[in-house]
C-alpha cells in the first residue's frame, strides 16, 4: 500500500508540474502572438512608407523639369521624409528580430530547471540504494 501511495503522490506531482508548465506556454504564446503582429506592423509600415518614397522620388524625377522651383524642394523633402521613416521602421523590425528574447524562453528556462532538480533527485536515491546495498541491517 505504500508503493501506491509513493506513486499516487508522484503522478499528482507531475500532473500538477505539467499543468504548471502548461500554463506558462499558453501565456507566453500569447506574448508571441502579440509580438508577431506588432512585428508585422511595423514591417507593413516600412513597406508603406518606401514605397511611398518611391512614388514621390517617381514624381520628382518627372516634374524635374517643371518650370518652378518650389515644386522640387517640396516633392524632395516628402521623397526623403518618407525614407526615412521607412528605414527608421525596418530598423525598428531589424532590432527586435535579433535582441528580443528568444520565444517561449521562460517556459524552457523552468522545464531545464525541473530537468535538473529530476537529476539531482535521481543521483541522490541512486547514492541511498548503493549505500543501502552495502550496510547491511
Amino acid at each position: 500500500m505504500g508503493i501506491r501511495l509513493t506513486l499516487t503522490g508522484v503522478a499528482s506531482s507531475l500532473v500538477g508540474l505539467l499543468k504548471t508548465r502548461l500554463e506558462l506556454l499558453s501565456l507566453e504564446a500569447a506574448g508571441e502572438k502579440t509580438r508577431l503582429i506588432k512585428m508585422l506592423g511595423f514591417a507593413f509600415a516600412a513597406l508603406l512608407f518606401l514605397t511611398l518614397a518611391v512614388l514621390v522620388f517617381s514624381v520628382l524625377v518627372s516634374v524635374y523639369f517643371w518650370p518652378t522651383d518650389n515644386r522640387y524642394l517640396a516633392l524632395g523633402l516628402l521623397a526623403a521624409l518618407y525614407g526615412v521613416i521607412g528605414v527608421v521602421f525596418l530598423l525598428v523590425v531589424r532590432h527586435a528580430l535579433l535582441y528580443d528574447p528568444m520565444p517561449f524562453a521562460a517556459t524552457l528556462s523552468e522545464l531545464s530547471r525541473d530537468t535538473e532538480v529530476l537529476d539531482r533527485v535521481r543521483t541522490s536515491v541512486q547514492a541511498e540504494s548503493r549505500h543501502a546495498r552495502r550496510e547491511p541491517y
